[in-house]
């Protein structure tokens, strides 16, 4: 009787599992949120406002002397050429004071970077940047 409770055991701890990858991306990006503060991850406006298929954060602070320079780098990627086409300072603008109205923490930072980039779809080495920087400060 053992035995067959040892043998079905991890079969009803796998089968039980849930092995929805969507699930299991939302659970990670709630464990990084909670790391790196509420709004963290970039919203689904952002994504929708550029049609975006690929988004990124990244947080950067560099220390020399007396000066602190820390950035937010909000990495936008192969979103529709024809929005982007128009006036990409404006949406770039537009998704900065977003992202930093989501984010808690936005404050602790000087600057936000917003990079565009757009892949080549038969040859993803090349792609093309557009990046644009803006101080926190002017949207607090």
């Amino acid at each position: 009787m053992k035995r067959l409770i040892i043998l079905f055991l991890p079969f009803f701890f796998l089968t039980s599992c849930s092995c929805d990858p969507e699930s299991i991306a939302k659970f990670a990006m709630k464990g990084m949120e909670s790391m790196m503060g509420e709004g963290f991850i970039p919203s689904e406006e952002i994504r929708q406002m550029g049609d975006f298929q690929g988004m990124s954060v990244n947080l950067s602070t560099n220390e020399t002397d007396e000066i602190t320079e820390s950035t937010i780098f909000l990495k936008l990627e192969n979103g529709d050429p024809l929005i982007l086409g128009n006036q990409p300072e404006v949406l770039a603008r537009k998704c900065a004071e977003i992202y930093l109205q989501d984010f808690e923490n936005s404050s602790n930072y000087s600057q936000i970077t917003v990079q565009f980039l757009q892949s080549d779809p038969s040859n993803p080495e090349n792609f093309a940047m557009q990046e644009y920087t803006f101080e926190v400060s002017d949207f607090q």
